[in-house]
């Protein structure tokens, strides 16, 4: 199996001890592969210890040298309590040396000394790992990012891709089948110089890295699972986000946050690798996929601070055109890569603010000076700033009310409402921003997230549904911290809308009374048009081709689907990814796992097998539940006919039971699995055999029933056929691994796995590269209202989980 490269990165954190660098190590054990790319910060606190050791050295030689004997112990007992003694030697050796070098080292530094002594930390860090690697089997070899990364000094040093590129490239072709571990937070100018890049440089240059080999996905492993709606050591409430958008994440890492760097997430919107955020504490304790979607949104999702921020004043003469003197400065600044966290223009007083971070504020007043603004330039200390950030948060006038409200006692400085409806920045006078953080969260986020719930189809599994999601629905709302209204209820030419809620209980009695007319789109539109929900969900549990169609229309008003209808799953290839894009592309989301299996979880372990980089070359099975139960009975004694008569009362078939007979049914499933599988199969290339007799399709239901004796009389041989053989009749499903696809009646061994199951039980075999000799087996139950209810009612949990 050939393993897409990933990159994973390390952040200090992460490498902070020897136990550190051990769970790293089995990390990289269990969820690397041999071509993977490994990117390290320096261990623990090293970077901080070096600064001080310069710093030092420009005052006091005693205590520069107390710093670096500290910090050598430190360094020396991580290889001493890690490595073998024989890599030990090695390793310690080079140690020795370098700090025999740096204890030489005399004041004052020249910028580049200083980059270079920085510098050391990563290099321990790769150089360690790597050996670690090594002796746990894992073939790695450590790498100097200055060695291929080329940038030249400046406030935010860029990476020249043209030039480093190819220099990657020779490198990773000489370490083929190795883990290569390589120096964050480094690269070299054209003089051969380090140059440092910056803060949250190591993940910068991770992001870069991957880029430019290639990778398929990058991992930021640090203390932390990912981004949460706000620092959970000062929200207790805080919440992890298993998705961000790229926008929101850019816009996050704007505005300073410690998690993000704006830097870092410029080469994953300029490539097509994946972003995840992860805890290397908890591996297993959840993450954060930072989406390339960019569409609609409704507010709010994290609140940010930062208290150590700056101001440049730019005061303008009177007679100067103030509008063009503001657009010409923050346009230069956008092109220095040194846009303001936030700005406020007073026109009247031709006064210009822009709030920096201290790291950059100073490189910000330089680039104006040179650039020779024509305006009085003034820096001010002793600023914070609050921040909401989600997309269209600015839109929102709860979010927008509750930031205000929050902020009416605050010494507010001035309030930025960003272009792209990303955030509302506050910049204060020094205060509290804990308080003022703990105190915005709970006002936009406390107050529970309103779910409104269309059905549509109010039959045998509907009617199951709803009881089942009245009785879990207390369950499901302390679960996820929601309240859920069902406020739709669809039939084939009415429904009932009530935007307050309807009581479950009363739609069997007052659906008739309630209900109104429609016309093609007109309950799409009532239920998308919600204002007091935050999100909208439909549940199709119908099989009607109409509303299949209409899946478009579901996703352009902004809602998300839960599907029992397999018609859109198994249509044309071309209607599928359509329907699939239009979810994708404004962050909602499409599920249908009660498609298939009913409440069995094979779609999803299907597309798990898929995405984790198994290839799936066939399936087969038994994948009707209502089939299943009919040949398990089918053994001569009672006529066929009679068998789906008795299934048809049971509630085991559709309400026509010839959509299960026919072999449209299974044939749409295959479909279905097919693609989660990531194999193309149109419905038109699987070969059905229907067990409905070609005068029975025409005629009504009452007609069919009544003439189904025909059904007996056409199994009857078949049967007797097979019996003589010993063998049993069973209805088949087959995606071959030549491609062929077929549904229909075989005669199979009675000790055949296909043969002997439950009546109801639905089988699926899939062979894959990873079950290649011993395909994966699924089975149990596939048809009745109450489990395919319960495969609703799951893809709702999963729905809310993801809200």
């Amino acid at each position: 199996m050939t393993h897409p490269r990933q990159l994973h990165k390390f952040g200090g954190s992460s490498l902070a001890d020897p136990e550190c660098y051990r769970r790293v190590a089995n990390i990289l054990k269990q969820y690397s592969g041999s071509d993977d790319l490994i990117v390290v910060s320096a261990a623990g606190k090293t970077t901080n210890r070096l600064i001080e050791f310069v710093d030092a050295l420009n005052k006091d030689g005693r205590i520069a040298h107390e710093v670096l004997q500290s910090l050598r112990q430190y360094q020396s007992e991580l290889i001493t309590e890690l490595l073998e003694e024989q890599q030990q030697e090695t390793l310690l050796a080079t140690l020795n040396d370098e700090f025999t070098t740096l204890g030489e080292l005399t004041a004052p530094f020249t910028q580049e000394q200083r980059a270079a002594v920085l510098g050391h930390g990563e290099a321990w860090s790769a150089r360690l790992l790597a050996a670690l690697l090594n002796q746990m089997g894992l073939a790695s070899i450590a790498q100097d990012s200055r060695s291929f990364l080329r940038a030249e000094t400046g406030t935010q040093p860029e990476i020249d891709q043209g030039a480093s590129y190819p220099l990657l490239k020779e490198i990773l072709a000489q370490h083929s089948q190795r883990r290569v571990v390589i120096t964050g937070f480094m690269a070299q100018n054209t003089q051969g110089h380090t140059v440092l890049l910056g803060r949250n440089g190591s993940d910068y240059s991770a992001t870069i890295i991957g880029a430019l080999a290639q990778v398929a996905q990058v991992t930021i492993w640090s203390d932390v699972a990912g981004v949460y709606s706000a620092d959970p050591r000062i929200v207790s409430e805080a919440c992890l986000l298993p998705l961000l958008r790229l926008d929101e994440a850019s816009e996050l890492a704007r505005l300073a946050a410690p998690v993000l760097h704006s830097r870092t997430l410029q080469p994953v919107a300029q490539s097509a690798m994946d972003l995840h955020l992860r805890c290397s504490y908890q591996p297993e304790s959840g993450s954060t996929r930072i989406e390339r979607v960019l569409a609609s949104g409704r507010g709010a999702k994290i609140i940010t601070s930062l208290d150590d921020v700056l101001l440049i004043e730019l005061n303008f003469s009177a007679g100067h055109d103030f509008a063009r003197h503001q657009q010409d400065v923050l346009a230069s600044l956008k092109r220095a890569q040194l846009q303001p966290l936030a700005f406020e223009a007073q026109s009247d007083q031709h006064i210009l603010q822009l709030a920096y971070t201290a790291e950059i504020a100073s490189g910000a007043l330089s680039f104006l000076q040179d650039s020779a603004t024509e305006a009085e330039l003034k820096l001010k200390e002793g600023y914070c700033l609050v921040a909401a950030v989600g997309a269209g948060v600015t839109k929102n006038p709860h979010h927008c009310y509750g930031f205000y409200q929050q902020l009416k006692n605050a010494p507010v400085e001035f309030i930025s409402e960003t272009e792209s409806s990303l955030s509302l920045v506050a910049v204060l006078r020094t205060t509290d921003t804990q308080a003022l953080v703990d105190g915005i969260h709970t006002q936009l986020f406390q107050a529970q997230k309103r779910i409104a719930i269309a059905l549509c189809g109010k039959g045998n599994i509907g009617s199951s549904w709803l009881k089942l999601f009245n009785e879990q629905k207390p369950e499901l709302e302390k679960r996820h911290g929601m309240n859920f209204e069902l406020v739709a209820v669809v039939g084939s030419d009415r429904y009932w809308f009530n935007e307050q809620g309807i009581d479950v209980s009363s739609i069997d009695s007052q659906f008739d009374d309630e209900s109104v007319s429609y016309e093609g789109s007109d309950w799409i539109e009532k239920v998308g048009a919600l204002q007091d929900y935050d999100d909208a969900v439909v549940l199709d549990v119908t099989a009607s081709k109409e509303l299949a169609s209409r899946y478009l229309e579901i996703a352009e008003q902004g809602m998300h689907l839960i599907s029992a209808n397999k018609v859109a799953g198994s249509a044309s290839g071309e209607y599928y990814h359509q329907v699939q894009d239009a979810f994708a592309k404004i962050n909602r989301h499409w599920l249908y796992n009660a498609t298939v299996g009913a409440g069995l979880p094979i779609n999803h372990t299907v597309r798990d097998l898929r995405e984790s980089g198994d290839d799936i070359v066939a399936v087969s099975g038994i994948f009707s539940g209502t089939l299943s139960w009919l040949f398990q009975q089918y053994d001569g004694s009672v006529p066929f006919a009679e068998l789906v008569d008795l299934a048809w009362q049971q509630g085991l078939t559709e309400p026509d039971p010839r959509q299960d007979l026919d072999g449209s049914d299974v044939m749409r499933k295959l479909v279905i699995l097919a693609r989660e599988s990531g194999l193309t199969l149109e419905p038109e290339q699987v070969k059905v055999e229907s067990l409905v007799p070609d005068e029975l399709i025409e005629l009504s239901l009452d007609d069919f029933l009544d003439n189904s004796q025909l059904l007996s009389e056409r199994l009857a041989e078949r049967l007797e056929k097979a019996q003589r053989e010993e063998k049993v009749l069973r209805y088949v499903a087959r995606l071959e691994k030549n491609g062929q696809a077929s549904v229909g009646v075989e005669a199979l061994d009675k000790e055949h796995a296909l043969a002997n199951l439950l009546p109801c039980d639905n089988i699926f075999a899939i062979e894959s590269k990873w079950y290649k000799d011993n395909p994966l087996v699924i089975r149990g139950p596939g048809a009745g209202r109450e489990v395919t209810a319960g495969a609703l009612q799951s893809d709702l949990n999963r729905l809310a989980g993801m809200l």
